[in-house]
């Protein structure tokens, strides 16, 4: 799988042929401005929950490319009356089959509402399955006992969790979710775009090294093959 890091916590990641971008807020994120957001690859677009910093370039790259958008209920249903041409609705623990595979919608514990004050219902993240390899996008959490489920349930090849703290996870507890939902392999979202979730890379690094662990804490713009 190639996964490509587009800022804050945006992600993209190709599975089987497929471009599947996660939260995508580029064209609002100061760190990203290199990224030209016309050119960013979409097949589906996953929305964790509804705050800007994660809902951001969703409509624009939903109607460039023709990709539908899954996210929550309430999020799906605003984007739809924001103007996003397809969109799948979805709530938790929810399953949906795409020709690439299946999409879950999990637990998260944080906040949600969208950019215009309305009502977001509860935030989520996503357990991906594909013949390729299974992965676990947490969105914006706490660390919570629901990660353990998910280790039980799919043998994963990669997470990717927050680790900035402040509003979500910080390093301690993006170890132990890594721990809790198997995996040796993380990717590092949520970080460095507003003072208050700033990280010391070699640190962060270190940590999860001394844990056993990888870190990937990718420059913006910049991709990784994890076999």
């Amino acid at each position: 799988m190639k996964i490509t890091y587009y800022g804050h916590a945006c992600i993209g990641v190709e599975v089987c042929g497929k471009h599947l971008l996660f939260d995508p807020f580029i064209t609002g994120n100061s760190l990203a401005s290199a990224v030209k957001v016309e050119e960013v690859p979409a097949d589906l677009i996953l929305v964790s929950h509804g705050h800007g910093d994660h809902v951001g370039d969703a409509i624009t790259i939903s109607k460039r490319t023709g990709a539908a958008v899954v996210a929550g209920f309430e999020v799906a249903e605003w984007l739809r009356k924001q103007g996003a041409p397809k969109i799948v609705h979805m709530n938790h623990g929810g399953a949906t089959a795409f020709p690439f595979g299946r999409v879950k919608f999990v637990n998260a514990v944080h906040s949600s509402s969208m950019p215009d004050g309305s009502y977001g219902g509860h935030p989520g993240g996503w357990v991906i399955e594909s013949p390729e390899g299974n992965f676990y996008f947490s969105g914006d959490t706490a660390l919570t006992y629901d990660m353990k489920w998910i280790g039980e349930d799919f043998n994963l090849k990669f997470a990717a969790l927050c680790i900035g703290d402040h509003f979500t996870m910080g390093v301690w507890d993006a170890i132990r979710a890594a721990d809790w939902v198997g995996v040796q392999q993380v990717v590092g979202i949520h970080f460095d775009t507003f003072p208050p979730i700033a990280i010391d890379h070699a640190d962060a690094i270190a940590k999860f090294q001394a844990a056993g662990k990888t870190l990937h804490l990718l420059p913006i713009g910049q991709s990784v093959d994890l076999p």
